[in-house]
């Protein structure tokens, strides 16, 4: 329901003369439907607010510690681990990706914390004597990083 038409139905339900029944249940509604677009708009700020204070120097600082020796300083998948896992690191500067990367902004979140491909990165970095210094991960590490790699694959 449109903003206007929801205002109007306000109006309409305060000024009906069905009786306190009607004016209460409409009240009902309205309370409902207030709290409901409340939400909404504070989802949506947070959202906002929280992406605004990423910062983008420790978003590329981690990935070019922790991601860039596999998917390369582009993402592309051309650093010098690239090749030696199989499968060999994807490219994540593809149209398939910025996609996947639009419709699900947590799929590089999960893929750290989830691991989908179980013990592939640390045993590639095993393999090839690569030894990365365990990583206390917070929230803001995973925003950081989630931004950085989002503003580097769209300018692909």
């Amino acid at each position: 329901m449109e903003i206007a038409s929801w205002l109007r139905s306000k109006s309409d339900c305060q000024r009906a003369a069905c009786g306190w029944v009607h004016f209460t249940n409409c009240q009902r509604r309205l309370d409902v439907k207030a709290k409901i677009i409340l939400i909404a708009l504070s989802g949506f700020l947070f959202f906002q607010t929280s992406l605004s204070f990423a910062n983008a120097n420790n978003g590329k600082n981690i990935y070019l510690a922790r991601c860039a020796m596999c998917h390369g300083e582009s993402a592309k998948g051309t650093g010098p681990l690239a090749n030696k896992s199989n499968p060999p690191a994807p490219n994540l500067a593809t149209p398939a990706f910025r996609k996947r990367l639009n419709d699900y902004p947590g799929v590089i979140v999960s893929s750290i914390i989830l691991r989908p491909n179980g013990d592939l990165i640390p045993r590639t970095l095993r393999e090839n004597g690569v030894r990365l210094p365990p990583h206390a991960w917070t929230i803001n590490d995973l925003r950081d990083l989630n931004e950085y790699m989002a503003s580097l694959i769209a300018k692909k």
